[in-house]
């Protein structure tokens, strides 16, 4: 895959894509939304590839926000596509078959904060900083993060960062269970691969079914449990599932292989 603003690298079954504007701090612009949206199509369709790693290029930041300097001209019409078209983006992510880990290197604000949140997982580095400025330039998110913040840290606390326009700290985020693990800088994409690794030995149907049945929990309007019940029945009609069941009966490790 070749782009100009996000760098691709395909190794073990692991795509890692890094956001690679480092003298824009990786501001996510309207092309990089859609190399995005090109990276992750490839992510669905390409069974080479297992898992993911999102992170940005850099020691400063994972992505500071979005590139402001489109906003200024916008019409109300055109402010909505805008944040339409991200949440195409980042709805694609959170729906993602595949695990989707966040390396969270230095700055995640505004939408880098929430391309972080429709991750699945987020491992941060400990000089990471997160949150959402948006009120500062009157405006509110507008790529998911008055819906993900909520889910992920619970209403009070994010309707404190989202109107203060506060900071946490990779400590703070942690405690709140907006990240998983915080690491030391070095350790980042390495502990991104450990995380990533522990899923990939389990069954990829399995891991969609989770994925799926998880989500269903927020989307309106969907019975969550009757979502599981529905993955669950599925699992019986699957190799990995007869391939996982007679490796516990046999004493030895399963090899499943998505099917």
């Amino acid at each position: 895959m070749d782009f100009n603003n996000i760098l691709t690298d395909l190794q073990d079954g692991i795509l890692t894509i890094t956001i690679n504007r480092p003298d824009k701090l990786n501001a996510l612009n309207t092309p990089t939304i859609s190399e995005l949206k090109v990276a992750f199509k490839e992510v669905y369709d390409n069974d080479a590839i297992r898992g993911v790693i999102v992170t940005g290029s850099g020691t400063k930041a994972f992505v500071a926000g979005a590139d402001i300097s489109e906003f200024t001209s916008l019409s109300v019409e055109q402010g909505a596509v805008l944040s339409a078209s991200g949440h195409i983006l980042f709805d694609m992510i959170e729906a993602c078959p595949k695990p989707v880990v966040a390396a969270v290197n230095g700055f995640s604000l505004g939408g880098g904060n929430e391309l972080a949140m429709s991750c699945h997982i987020r491992v941060a580095s400990d000089n990471a900083k997160f949150g959402q400025p948006e009120v500062k330039l009157g405006l509110i998110p507008g790529y998911g993060a008055t819906q993900r913040l909520v889910q992920l840290i619970g209403k009070g606390k994010a309707l404190e960062y989202l109107m203060t326009a506060d900071m946490m700290t990779a400590e703070q985020a942690e405690k709140l269970g907006m990240v998983n693990y915080v690491t030391t800088p070095d350790h980042l994409m390495v502990k991104a691969h450990e995380v990533l690794n522990k899923i990939l030995v389990q069954s990829p149907m399995a891991i969609s079914a989770i994925i799926r049945s998880v989500n269903a929990y927020f989307t309106d309007g969907v019975n969550g449990y009757k979502v599981e019940i529905e993955e669950f029945g599925k699992c019986f009609g699957t190799e990995d599932f007869k391939e996982g069941t007679s490796a516990f009966m046999e004493k030895r490790k399963a090899s499943f292989t998505g099917k």
